[in-house]
């Protein structure tokens, strides 16, 4: 399925693929080769949680994630296996599996971080107070409409209740 087929005019269509077509060659080649661009969504979402965090169990990754444990456990383990975290059981209760960054994972996370911090100083020290209030406005326009379209496919999606007797 296409921009086209989904309801979108064929101008804004070929607009939005010439823009990420555009970007994509303009990025830095640091950011594309950084191992964190060959993650999935989830594994992209764990180290989001991890930087923020510093320490997480299995469980505040599932729940972060949105996935049930054991689909979180086979992502940790891919990362684990990959060497950009590292699970310790708890002295406490030895059913309860902390995970961190390691060494590696925290460097390769904060280049990123810091890459993606360059290129957007970039992009806003060049635009004036009006663009920055028009692009802040815009922001939070793409936000609503997000949170509107989230709050429709929720609503969609009605449990049935099925009595027994």
């Amino acid at each position: 399925m296409n921009l086209t087929s989904r309801g979108v005019s064929e101008e804004l269509s070929r607009f939005i693929i010439d823009y990420i077509e555009e970007i994509k060659e303009l990025l830095s080649a640091d950011l594309w080769e950084n191992v964190f661009l060959n993650c999935s969504k989830n594994e992209v979402l764990i180290f989001w949680l991890l930087y923020r965090r510093g320490e997480v169990n299995m469980t505040e990754i599932a729940d972060y994630i949105h996935a049930p444990l054991n689909t979180a456990t086979g992502i940790v383990n891919r990362m684990e296996k990959n060497g950009f975290i590292m699970r310790t059981r708890s002295e406490e209760d030895k059913r309860v599996v902390h995970v961190t960054f390691s060494d590696k994972g925290m460097v390769q996370f904060e280049a990123l971080i810091n890459e993606m911090m360059r290129c957007g100083l970039q992009v806003v020290s060049s635009l004036t107070g009006e663009e920055m209030e028009l692009l802040h406005k815009m922001t939070v326009k793409v936000l609503e409409v997000l949170r509107q379209e989230k709050q429709k496919k929720s609503e969609s999606k009605k449990i049935r209740k099925i009595e027994i007797e």
